[in-house]
């Protein structure tokens, strides 16, 4: 069982959240804050977190301070950012301070979840719209007519049709329906094209397709 603990202080918009999470199985919100301190209280009396799933503007302590404190005190316990802010350089902060995921408000429900699953597992993970925000600005740089040759990667081609698929930005459920393959299934062929990569998280695995011609 996924042990996480939200941080949101906006009482509405948190509930929805913890709904949504413990509709998946094996997934148990075992505290909710408004705050990253009272985060911090949660911790000291909980066996075993997991995961904290935090915004970055709360009182008190913010997003960003609670990731600098969890990263000195608890480097086990992974935090996903979920945020309205999508300007890049929260987005680089939050991870240059220690965060695994960052994700926008916006964000479907089977992306959150593909996230979280993801991060715990032990990865990194940002959201397909900042991702596909990235890989513009990435497009209409210099670099971006720069060709990177790899070694030779034996990519299957239905992981090919799923690389263009998260390109345009499809969501988990979308490409399950548009393909008509299971959501688990989806989920393995976008872990596999992460490690065959070697990609951090979504991003990088566009750029580095577009870099290898793999993506138009």
């Amino acid at each position: 069982m996924l042990k996480i603990i939200l941080a949101e202080d906006h009482n509405i918009v948190r509930n929805g959240i913890r709904a949504l999470l413990e509709s998946e199985g094996g997934i148990k919100v075992v505290g909710e804050a408004t705050n990253g301190q009272k985060v911090l209280n949660i911790i000291a009396k909980e066996d075993h977190i997991d995961l904290v799933l935090a915004d970055i503007n709360m009182p008190v302590m913010d997003g960003i301070e609670l990731i600098k404190n969890l990263k000195a005190n608890y480097p086990k316990i992974r935090l996903v950012i979920l945020s309205m802010l999508d300007n890049e350089k929260y987005v680089a902060q939050a991870f240059s301070e220690g965060a695994c995921g960052y994700l926008l408000k916006s964000v479907s429900a089977d992306e959150l979840i593909f996230a979280i699953k993801h991060v715990s597992g032990g990865g990194r993970y940002l959201c397909s719209e900042l991702s596909i925000k990235m890989l513009e600005r990435l497009m209409h740089s210099p670099l971006s007519n720069q060709t990177v040759f790899e070694d030779a990667i034996d990519f299957s081609s239905r992981e090919i049709e799923v690389l263009n698929l998260i390109a345009e930005g499809l969501t988990n459920h979308e490409m399950s329906e548009k393909l008509f393959l299971s959501k688990r299934t989806i989920e393995g062929h976008r872990q596999s094209l992460i490690e065959k990569t070697g990609s951090r998280n979504t991003a990088a695995l566009i750029r580095y397709a577009v870099l290898n011609g793999l993506v138009q």
